[in-house]
């Protein structure tokens, strides 16, 4: 059916429907039918739509009713048409059509009628030829591949909507390709192309296309919508200098990548031997009061009662004493009197000497050493306050020989390191 009887039955519909809404019974039992009916199609997914006034039924709900039938069947009037139902008593303004599989090369007739509290309208009719009404679909995918300096442009062919091509039923099926440079604003390039593959020629390398592909058929002059742009670069011999720079840009990366490592490495061990072996040792007065023992390195817990918080209140530090030194001369000197000196003398100021002293005789609370030096000095000191008399008388004294004996006595034993503080009385 061409398009001026199908606007002519459309504008006869809408008369209708005017008139029963118009010139209807006083009660509005009159039902008007539905208009506008048409299709609306992509490839093979068919779906009948309509209109239909809204305040038609009033109060009461309003249902349609569709159905089709080949147009062939009409033509034999002694038989009884048997008209399938698509969709019956749907509250929709349309009805799917796909799922009973049209033919696309048949033609149908299709009607709807509305239905308001029982009561039903006249049939809206119209035909339908999906070869020649329903659209053609645009391809399903494109996809893109670099060959060099080129692309190759895969097609897939629309499909149905059982998932087949639809070139199964439009063999004449052809594509419009159009491909450009995605920063260039120059005109796009077309091609025509009848197979699902192609390589676009003439393109740069290392440049960005964008292409976009169409479906067409001739027959009919269908033509479908453009698919989404898809872009891609263009490859091509890559230049040593690019190569050479990749090079020294991944040595390099790896390099700082196993210094960093050795690196942390490095601060890892070293923190961890500080943390298990310091360096700076804890010195052995501290351990002792830190540590359960002196050779444990485990340092305990100090309770309220240990001896380490008895702390002093002051501390003085006083320098050394000074220690008097004693110089005796050997035993040798002290047998034999000096010359000059009268023994009546000496034996005299010993004599005097004794008598005055409070007390004679040497006490020592140190080594050998320091005895002996305090007896050198006693020594000498009894041979300045005497003549030679009395040193002779002297040598005869019970005092001087026990101080004889005892110098003969030290000079015997070994010399020991002084350890006190020498205490001579004479």
């Amino acid at each position: 059916m061409s398009a001026a009887p199908r606007h002519g039955l459309a504008l006869l519909h809408g008369l209708l429907l005017l008139f029963f809404f118009f010139c209807g019974g006083a009660d509005g039992s009159e039902v008007p039918p539905p208009q506008n009916v048409i299709t609306k199609t992509l490839n093979t997914n068919y779906t009948l739509s309509w209109d239909w006034p809204p305040g038609a039924a009033g109060t009461h709900a309003v249902t349609f009713t569709t159905q089709y039938v080949p147009r062939y069947q009409l033509k034999f009037k002694k038989k009884k048409t048997n008209w399938i139902t698509a969709c019956n008593q749907t509250s929709h303004r349309s009805c799917d059509l796909t799922r009973f599989n049209l033919h696309y090369l048949g033609i149908f007739v299709l009607q709807v009628r509305a239905t308001v509290d029982g009561q039903h309208s006249e049939w809206a009719q119209t035909e339908f030829c999906p070869d020649k009404e329903a659209a053609l679909g645009p391809p399903s995918n494109v996809t893109l591949a670099p060959a060099g300096s080129d692309l190759d442009v895969v097609v897939t062919d629309p499909l149905t909507s059982n998932n087949t091509s639809m070139r199964e039923h439009v063999p004449n099926l052809y594509y419009h390709v159009q491909y450009w440079e995605r920063q260039a604003d120059g005109q796009a390039k077309r091609l025509r192309i009848n197979t699902t593959m192609v390589t676009l020629p003439g393109l740069k390398a290392w440049t960005w296309y964008c292409v976009r592909v169409q479906s067409r058929d001739d027959f009919y002059s269908k033509t479908s919508d453009f698919t989404v742009p898809h872009c891609m670069q263009t490859e091509g011999s890559i230049p040593w200098w690019n190569i050479f720079l990749y090079f020294l840009g991944s040595l390099l990366f790896f390099f700082l990548i196993v210094l960093g490592t050795i690196y942390g490495l490095f601060r890892c061990c070293k923190t961890m031997k500080d943390v298990l072996n310091p360096s700076d040792q804890m010195p052995s007065h501290l351990k002792k009061y830190l540590c359960s023992s002196p050779g444990s390195d485990i340092p305990r817990l100090l309770t309220p009662d240990s001896e380490s918080e008895l702390l002093c209140e002051g501390v003085t530090i006083c320098p050394p004493p000074t220690v008097l030194e004693i110089h005796i001369p050997p035993a040798e000197e002290l047998a034999a009197p000096p010359s000059g000196l009268e023994p009546n003398s000496s034996v005299r100021h010993s004599r005097q000497d004794s008598s005055s002293s409070g007390d004679s005789g040497v006490y020592s609370s140190g080594g050998g050493s320091s005895s002996s030096s305090a007896l050198k000095h006693l020594s000498a000191v009894r041979h300045n306050h005497m003549g030679s008399d009395d040193i002779f008388k002297g040598l005869l004294d019970p005092e001087w020989v026990n101080l004889r004996e005892m110098t003969a006595h030290l000079k015997s034993q070994p010399e020991v390191a002084d350890e006190g503080v020498v205490d001579v009385c004479v």
